[in-house]
């Protein structure tokens, strides 16, 4: 492929048959019936596609960041679960354009890929949906937000991050899965950070003090039990002072009882309810430009119930964009 030349990556098309689930003599009922499957470099316009999904086939950063691996396999489990769900959108036409598959340690090179991937969509007018992979999948998917944006005088780009962890490591020798958010606000002054979920018990005190430096907005796990009056004020302040939201979810800020099959699993997580609420609220701003789902890690899940959540998310967000 043109663009993705001299990049140590692979690029696989969209296929439809990653998708199955219960046949009916009725069409358009369930997801592996509707999604559409298409390659990058066609166009990208004819079929009107409103939403666009690509899988990012990567561990590469939650190996660098002492992890579990796993996680490049997250995009297969989320379309399996995915196709077996009921319909219930109107009058939006979804492609999957397919992965972006990491080769051997070569991370930056899929984050590069990744984002032109993302512009590509974004300059089409279609929103991405992004399914991980490592949570380094945020730089890359900021980069391309950006990139898309950078002959536009609004470029304000709001990040909400539902999340137990900042991400706001500092960058030692390379970057990796803990790494993303400090990278995007030392390299962007046009970006502003909310992380909602986080937990004291995984976060350092430098990451605190880090936080602090770098103005970033955060709600505790303690303070996501219900989406009250004072978080959506507080989101309302952060959202009128952007131009775009771009929405990731790390699955390792829902509770383990939800979201067993992650990098770094933990009970003190919030529940599903409460991030679909937020994420309605999100939503009605008209403000949000991409999404991602990261850190699902199929080898650790129980039942498919992690990979279950995601496809749910992705249903919801769906639903909602």
């Amino acid at each position: 492929m043109e663009f993705l030349k001299d990049l140590k990556v692979t690029y696989r098309a969209g296929d439809i048959n990653n998708y199955s689930g219960r046949k009916t003599s009725l069409k358009n009922e369930y997801w592996h019936q509707e999604i559409l499957a298409a390659n990058i470099e066609g166009s990208l316009i004819e079929n009107k596609t409103n939403i666009g999904l690509i899988g990012y086939v990567c561990d590469e950063g939650v190996k660098r960041n002492q992890g579990r691996i796993g996680a490049r396999k997250g995009p297969k489990n989320v379309r399996d679960q995915l196709g077996k769900l009921p319909i219930h959108f109107n009058n939006k036409r979804i492609t999957d354009f397919g992965d972006v598959i990491c080769l051997d340690e070569n991370l930056e090179d899929c984050q590069i890929a990744f984002s032109k991937i993302i512009s590509k969509l974004i300059i089409n007018n279609i929103m991405p949906i992004a399914i991980g992979g490592g949570h380094d999948i945020a730089f890359a998917n900021f980069n391309g937000i950006k990139n898309a944006l950078k002959n536009s005088t609004k470029n304000n780009i709001g990040i909400i991050n539902f999340d137990a962890h900042f991400d706001l490591r500092k960058v030692e020798n390379q970057p990796n899965s803990g790494t993303p958010f400090n990278q995007i606000l030392s390299e962007n002054k046009n970006a502003s950070y909310f992380a909602i979920g986080i937990q004291q018990q995984s976060n350092t005190k430098e990451l605190f003090e880090i936080a602090s430096k770098k103005n970033v907005s955060f709600v505790s796990n303690f303070e996501c039990e219900t989406f009250n009056i004072d978080l959506k004020n507080n989101l309302n302040s952060f959202i009128e002072k952007v131009d775009y939201l771009y929405i990731t979810i790390d699955l390792d800020g829902f509770s383990s009882a939800f979201a067993p099959g992650v990098s770094a699993p933990s009970s003190l997580g919030y529940a599903p309810n409460f991030v679909y609420q937020v994420l309605t609220f999100l939503f009605q701003s008209k403000k949000v430009i991409s999404c991602d789902i990261a850190e699902l890690n199929p080898d650790f899940d129980i039942d498919n119930s992690t990979a279950k959540l995601a496809a749910k998310l992705l249903d919801f967000i769906v639903l909602n964009a």
